[in-house]
C-alpha cells in the first residue's frame, strides 16, 4: 500500500488489512507510532479516571499532547520509508557516487521519524508508569499495558533507527536511540 493517502482516516479493518499485505508499507515505524499513541490514549483514560490525585488535570494533558503529536508520525514513517526504497531502485546507469548519496539521504531522512518516535514513546512509558503509580487502583492495569505498550513501541523504533542509519553505525543516533529504549 502506497502511503499516499492518509494512513489515520483508515478503519482499523481497513489499517490491519494494509499491515498483513505483502506491501513494505505500513510497516514497523507505522505500527511503534500507534502504539504510543494508545498507549497516551490509555493514560490519558485512567488519569481522567483518577479524580482523587490532584496531577490528574496535568497528566491527562501531557497524555493528550503526546497523542496527537505522535499519531501523524504513522503517516511520516510510511512516507519516508517509501522514499528510502525508491532510492534504493536508482537504475543501474546512475552514477555510483551520485546513487550512494542519495541512499544515505533517504536512509538518514528514514531515521529521523522512528528517533522522533522512539522519543515520544519513551516520554508515553515514563508518564504511564507515573499514572499507574499515583492514578486510582482500579484502573493501574490500563496504565501497566500503556507503560508497556509504550516501551515496546520505543524499542521498536530504536532498532529502525539503527537499521536506517547501517550506512553510517557511527551515528550518534543509534547510541540516542539505545538510551530511550532503555528510559521507556
Amino acid at each position: 500500500m502506497e502511503a499516499t493517502g492518509d494512513l489515520l482516516d483508515l478503519s482499523l479493518r481497513e489499517f490491519l488489512e494494509a499491515v498483513a499485505s505483502e506491501d513494505p508499507t505500513p510497516g514497523g515505524g507505522t505500527a511503534a507510532a500507534l502504539a504510543v499513541a494508545i498507549s497516551a490514549g490509555l493514560t490519558a483514560m485512567v488519569a481522567r479516571g483518577s479524580g482523587d490525585w490532584p496531577e490528574a488535570g496535568s497528566a491527562v494533558a501531557q497524555a493528550e499532547r503526546l497523542r496527537k503529536r505522535i499519531a501523524p508520525l504513522a503517516q511520516r514513517d510510511a512516507e519516508a520509508y517509501e522514499e528510502a526504497l525508491v532510492s534504493m531502485t536508482l537504475p543501474e546507469r546512475v552514477e555510483p557516487v551520485v546513487r550512494d548519496m542519495a541512499v544515505g539521504a533517504a536512509l538518514w531522512r528514514a531515521a529521523e521519524v522512528p528517533m522522533s518516535i522512539a522519543e515520544a514513546g519513551a516520554d508515553a512509558a515514563c508518564l504511564a508508569s507515573l499514572v499507574a503509580d499515583r492514578g486510582t487502583p482500579a484502573r493501574r492495569a490500563d496504565a501497566v499495558a500503556a507503560a508497556l505498550l509504550a516501551e515496546a513501541a520505543t524499542w521498536a523504533a530504536a532498532s529502525l533507527v539503527k537499521v536506517n542509519l547501517t550506512i553510517t553505525a557511527e551515528d550518534k543516533r543509534t547510541e540516542q536511540a539505545r538510551r530511550l529504549g532503555e528510559t521507556a
